[in-house]
């Protein structure tokens, strides 16, 4: 089955960056699968959003999430730990995201299970190429697990 027919799909976007979360969502925007992105700017957000806490209560777990590295209040790296110890969400595909290419955070992020690490690159046509390659991937390829509503 081709990510074209399946349902649309739901991605948490985290980042404080206005402009990246504009291009990524332009990004994804061009994809052939219906997009719904939800964004966070930090990770207590995202993780009020994840556990569907107070005004996120009646928000659907996403599907896939991409979580930016250097985030405030809860870092990338941390949210994805809380993420990958949590029964329910563990199950949960996250690819992280970061402007750098330190050789640590990547370890670091393998190591506390992130499912990817993509550099953040410096055009819209390689970000477009990265929507599309995640599409075809995680949306064509790959059966998702269904997790807890």
């Amino acid at each position: 089955m081709s990510a074209v027919d399946q349902r649309s799909m739901r991605i948490l976007l985290v980042d404080d960056n206005p402009g990246d979360v504009l291009l990524t969502k332009e990004a994804f925007g061009s994809c052939e699968t219906e997009i719904d992105m939800i964004v966070a700017d930090n990770g207590e957000q995202a993780l009020k959003i994840l556990r569907q806490e107070g005004e996120y209560a009646d928000q659907p777990t996403p599907d896939l999430a991409l979580f930016d590295v250097n985030i405030p209040k809860i870092s990338g790296i941390e949210l994805l730990k809380i993420v990958k110890e949590d029964n329910v969400l563990k199950c949960m595909p996250v690819i992280m995201l970061s402007s750098a290419k330190s050789d640590q955070d990547v370890a670091n992020c393998y190591r506390a299970y992130a499912n990817a690490y993509i550099v953040k690159p410096g055009d819209m046509a390689k970000l477009v190429s990265i929507a599309r390659s995640i599409e075809d991937f995680w949306l064509g390829a790959v059966k998702l697990p269904k997790l807890a509503q």
